[in-house]
């Protein structure tokens, strides 16, 4: 496992779990499934027999540095990977490559987000094993698929070649997220699986694909050789980001390139992206809700009610609403319209410039 290394994506905000998620503050930080340990801290331990300790870096935001390192107190600092503002995955995922690549050239990396649930981690690790195993000896790119158990339209969407022989399937296209009747034309067919946004690759793939499929911002990193792990790196960043387009890795390389893979798995996943979502995982009370914290529930059903530490929630007579308390804010909403918090979000910025949020 030396050569193995893990990359956690820790910088998003999670705006659709406001009020909970917030910019000082985001959901990877919380505590969200209520098992004493945060979502940071349990995609960590997720790699504990997959990597070493020593080969965990966490790619985030520089306001965040302090959270990290408190709940993850055995990172390198050298190991935490600090960006001066979020340009999206493709420059994030960069930054790390060429960074380990410095250190080890025969690194094989696995580039993980830190806010989805896996529930069967013994078949997450099995399969992830696998596939580092592949891409130890072969030139490709490969990213775990789930297959799809409804129309979802909060996922992204990989068709996948079904004649490949073996595990791992020959990725034919990528489709952002679609609207219900493609979603549902994706799962009828049986050629789809939903993008997990889990990758695997060497790093010698990855950075050659950088320079094939992205010159630019290989340029831009790999004039970073000089000044990774010393004393001006973080100066650098500023330079490179500010010269970085904000483009998903998907965008700037998986989608072009003629050598990427998925593994189609079934591992217990979510996004958690959104309430409804942490509602579907959680345990139940006898009337289908998901509680957290100080609440009393009358004649409600069909609910996700959560408040932070210190507040008391009592409601009555819902069915099927997310009523969630943390701190200065409050939000009541049908569970099935949750789509529009990121909206209320929007809102809440323009009204009380940035206050809330």
């Amino acid at each position: 496992m030396i050569n193995n290394y893990v990359v956690i994506m820790a910088g998003g905000i999670g705006s659709r779990f406001w009020p909970f998620s917030r910019t000082k503050y985001p959901k990877q930080f919380h505590d969200m499934l209520g098992t004493g340990k945060t979502l940071l801290q349990h995609t960590a331990e997720r790699f504990k027999n997959i990597c070493p300790t020593e080969n965990i870096l966490v790619v985030t935001n520089k306001i965040y540095k302090d959270l990290v390192l408190q709940q993850l107190p055995y990172i390198k600092e050298e190991h935490l990977l600090l960006e001066p503002i979020g340009k999206n995955t493709a420059p994030c995922i960069a930054y790390a490559c060429y960074k380990i690549a410095q250190k080890n050239p025969l690194a094989n990396i696995v580039v993980a987000p830190s806010d989805h649930i896996i529930l069967n981690e013994y078949d997450f690790e099995k399969i992830t094993l696998a596939a580092l195993e592949r891409t130890a000896k072969d030139n490709v790119l490969l990213t775990l698929g789930i297959r799809p158990s409804r129309p979802d339209t909060g996922y992204g969407y990989i068709q996948y070649d079904d004649f490949w022989e073996g595990q791992i399937k020959k990725v034919k296209t990528f489709t952002e997220k679609p609207h219900l009747e493609l979603a549902q034309k994706f799962l009828e067919s049986g050629e789809f699986l939903w993008n997990a946004g889990i990758f695997i690759w060497s790093v010698a793939t990855i950075l050659k694909s950088f320079r094939e499929l992205s010159p630019e911002m290989a340029d831009i990193f790999e004039e970073g050789t000089h000044y990774y792990y010393g004393a001006e790196e973080f100066d650098f960043l500023k330079k490179a980001y500010g010269e970085c387009k904000n483009i998903s890795i998907d965008y700037a390389i998986l989608e072009k390139a003629s050598n990427v893979f998925v593994i189609p798995a079934d591992f217990g996943w979510s996004d958690l992206g959104t309430w409804k979502s942490l509602h579907e995982i959680s345990y139940k009370d006898e009337n289908n809700n998901v509680i957290g914290g100080n609440v009393i529930a009358h004649e409600t059903q069909n609910c996700i009610v959560k408040t932070s530490e210190g507040k008391l929630i009592v409601v009555q007579g819902l069915d099927g609403y997310i009523v969630a308390n943390f701190e200065d804010a409050l939000i009541i909403c049908k569970m099935d319209e949750e789509q529009r918090v990121k909206d209320f979000v929007s809102e809440i910025k323009s009204t009380f410039e940035g206050k809330f949020i």
